[in-house]
């Protein structure tokens, strides 16, 4: 098969170290939704500026040019019309005013949507970038379990030749290091898996490969005091975008309401016109007939509205309706909220005490492994107690990776949900 560098071709490809903070930052200025609800905004205010517009006079001009055939006398006429009208409404029950106050708490919605949406990419970043870094950890400890499991099994080899253990002993040796060389493999594919999906939440090209920066996790960052729990979801209920867009979409449901009610009542609007014209056959010239036929009026119009086939009510209902699953929005915004906040509690909490255990069970199965392993080697252990000490400590040290990754990261997102942001 003839390389591409044969054929003159280069692959580029890149590698990149990236720290949890260069992610947020990548992140928050090239995710494609963060993108999206940027130019949400920018249409929002396109119609905040139309609603403004209608508060404003209309005007228009018209043209029209005509030409008649009379076949039976062999002649044709012209004639042309020209006419500037100019339109304001004077009343309209409030349906101007309430649309220009919606259409401003619709773009604080739509500027709260992208203060949530960098949220969300904020959230989604950590966890992945602590899913990498906890992943990261867990090849290393394989990759150690590797290197003694075959030591291990050298020895017992040795062993065996000078007749203190049996074929039996060295095969479960062997299977134990083959065990161990395949969680190596599923530890690294769990890996390769973690870093994909930091990428795709990156934006990152297929040339680009990333490196991850492993930040120093001090026992004060993993045990990092809380405040109580009712205090982070009552200052999250201040901060989180999602609960002040809902407690806006009430206000906007109130003045749908009051649209609706507009309805019932008279609307007065005000008009000018124009007008001049000229036609081929008169006799007069093109300007004196301009000037002759040139007419203005001034028009004032009131409409009362007295039978509308059921559309105010229906509106109106309609609007209230809308107001009260606005509130109910309201509600449900703060309770999922209120869950999601109760749960990162509870796991961070949990796992900061899990962590405490588990490096005391590290410690003491590291003594328990160290003995054994000493007494198999006198002959004073056989191959089950070894090997069984041996995965002990292992999924030890496992226990206390997941529970240190685990604290760091909900500590980390508790955070976020208080309007503090995300540090190493």
């Amino acid at each position: 098969m003839i390389s591409p560098a044969v054929l003159g071709v280069q692959s580029q490809v890149s590698v990149r170290t990236w720290t949890l903070e260069d992610c947020l930052n990548y992140a928050l200025e090239h995710n494609i939704q963060v993108k999206k609800s940027k130019v949400s905004l920018l249409s929002g205010d396109e119609d905040l500026q139309q609603a403004k517009a209608q508060m404003f006079p209309s005007l228009s001009a018209g043209i029209s040019q005509s030409v008649v055939n009379y076949p039976s006398a062999g002649d044709n006429t012209y004639s042309g019309s020209y006419s500037l009208s100019a339109g304001l409404t004077l009343f309209d029950g409030g349906r101007r005013s309430n649309s220009i106050k919606q259409n401003e708490l619709r773009q604080t919605v739509n500027e709260l949507a992208v203060e949530q949406s960098e949220n969300d990419i904020r959230i989604a970043i950590v966890q992945a970038y602590m899913q990498v870094l906890y992943a990261m950890e867990s090849v290393r400890i394989n990759e150690n379990t590797v290197e003694i499991s075959k030591m291990q099994y050298e020895r017992s080899y040795e062993l065996l030749k000078e007749g203190s253990i049996s074929k039996v002993d060295l095969a479960q040796m062997e299977s134990q290091h083959s065990s161990d060389k395949y969680r190596l493999v599923v530890s690294q594919t769990s890996l390769d898996n973690y870093k994909l999906q930091l990428k795709q939440l990156l934006e990152l090209e297929i040339t680009e490969e990333m490196a991850v920066q492993a930040p120093e996790l001090t026992l004060d960052m993993i045990m990092a005091p809380l405040a109580d729990k009712q205090t982070i979801y009552q200052t999250s209920l201040s901060v989180m975008p999602e609960v002040k867009s809902s407690a806006l979409n009430m206000d906007i449901a109130g003045l749908e309401i009051k649209k609706a009610q507009a309805g019932y009542l008279p609307s007065l609007s005000i008009g000018a016109d124009i007008g001049m014209g000229h036609a081929s056959g008169v006799g007069s010239g093109f300007g004196t007939q301009m000037w002759n036929r040139m007419n203005e009026s001034l028009r004032l119009s009131l409409s009362i509205p007295i039978y509308s086939n059921r559309q105010n009510k229906t509106a109106v209902n309609k609007a209230r309706y809308a107001s009260i699953t606005s509130e109910l929005d309201l509600i449900n915004t703060q309770k999922q909220l209120l869950r999601t906040v109760e749960g990162l509690y509870l796991d961070a909490t949990s796992s900061q005490n899990q962590y405490l255990a588990a490096v005391e069970q590290v410690k003491y199965t590291e003594e328990t492994n160290n003995l054994i392993e000493q007494q198999f080697f006198l002959g004073m252990k056989n191959t089950l107690e070894l090997l069984t000490a041996k995965n002990n400590l292992l999924n030890a040290r496992q226990e206390m990776l997941q529970s240190k990754y685990m604290a760091v990261m909900n500590i980390q997102l508790l955070k976020i949900y208080q309007g503090v942001g995300s540090s190493e």
